[in-house]
């Protein structure tokens, strides 16, 4: 049956396809379990979520960064003047002040060096988690440690293939 299927078939997305679908079948038919339910499982981030908590608040902070200077420079829009409300929320500063554009600054000074520590975090975890990893290698396989050591690989750095080879194959 396959074979009338797989020559009918002229692009290799759908070769894929059919050849998925005939095993999930013949899984089916002799009762073997599966070990994905499909191909659509979410499978987990090789980022860890503390990393990406971090990331989320320094996204957070150069946003509030951008409002507090485009309200330094005279921009007095609602959705603008509510951020600099909440980002003074806890320190005594009233937008009635005379001296309101030397507050902004100052809450820009404090938020840029957070996200400076917070960088700051995560790439120290980042060189011991290197470090790490290449003395676990240097102790298993220092062959394979010293060749990424010389070389770091790229992925896909290669020329690309041939667009007639790749339909013949």
């Amino acid at each position: 049956m396959l074979v009338t299927y797989l020559e009918a078939i002229r692009d290799l997305c759908e070769t894929d396809s059919v050849l998925f679908s005939a095993a999930v079948t013949a899984c089916r038919i002799i009762g073997a379990k599966l070990p994905m339910a499909g191909r659509a499982t979410k499978q987990s981030s090789a980022i860890p979520a503390w990393r990406k908590r971090i990331e989320d608040r320094i996204a957070t902070a150069r946003a509030l960064i951008g409002r507090l200077i485009s309200f330094r420079s005279g921009n007095n829009r609602p959705r603008v003047v509510r951020t600099v409300r909440m980002a003074s929320a806890g320190t005594n500063i009233s937008l009635s002040q005379p001296d309101i554009t030397q507050k902004p600054t100052e809450r820009i000074d404090d938020l840029k060096q957070k996200i400076a520590a917070w960088r700051k975090r995560i790439r120290r975890f980042t060189e011991n988690s290197r470090r790490f990893n290449q003395n676990r290698l240097f102790q298993s396989d220092q062959k394979r440690l010293y060749k990424s050591l010389e070389r770091p690989e790229v992925c896909g750095a290669g020329p690309e293939p041939d667009q007639a080879n790749t339909v013949a194959f």
